[in-house]
């Protein structure tokens, strides 16, 4: 049976693009640049898009990562090594900057940002129960 999490959404990344599009798109109004306007409005839809179509799903042995239409991957969970929190800013399929670094095969790893991280870990955990896993201190 196929579980589905949503992305956590974050403020701290939610806020600085809010205030990007904002900045740049009310001096192109205010002087009549509405071509400028138009490509700053479809570019904050595409963000926003992005920022909410970010889901992952646990289906039997696998976890497939969906990220709007750009990002489609599957992590084979029993070739996951290790769960980490990380707060790490690098670009991933993660809509909020409170990420789980999952590290897998040989050298790769994935970000993501999972709204019931414990739920996340214990599902993935219940199919490999010795992947090791590393929580932040609360």
């Amino acid at each position: 049976m196929a579980t589905t999490f949503r992305s956590k959404i974050g403020l701290e990344l939610v806020i600085p693009l809010g205030i990007v599009f904002i900045a740049t798109s009310v001096p192109m109004v205010m002087d009549g640049l509405w071509s400028g306007f138009i490509v700053i409005g479809v570019v904050a839809l595409f963000t926003a898009h992005m920022l909410y179509s970010t889901y992952y799903v646990v289906n039997n042995s696998i976890v497939n990562i969906r990220c709007g239409f750009l990002v489609n991957q599957n992590v084979d969970i029993n070739t996951i090594k290790s769960i980490k929190e990380t707060n790490n800013a690098l670009s991933s399929p993660a809509s909020s900057l409170d990420r789980l670094e999952i590290a897998y095969n040989k050298y790769d790893s994935v970000m993501i940002s999972p709204k019931d991280k414990a739920a996340f870990i214990a599902l993935i955990q219940s199919v490999k129960p010795d992947i090791e896993v590393t929580l932040k201190a609360k």
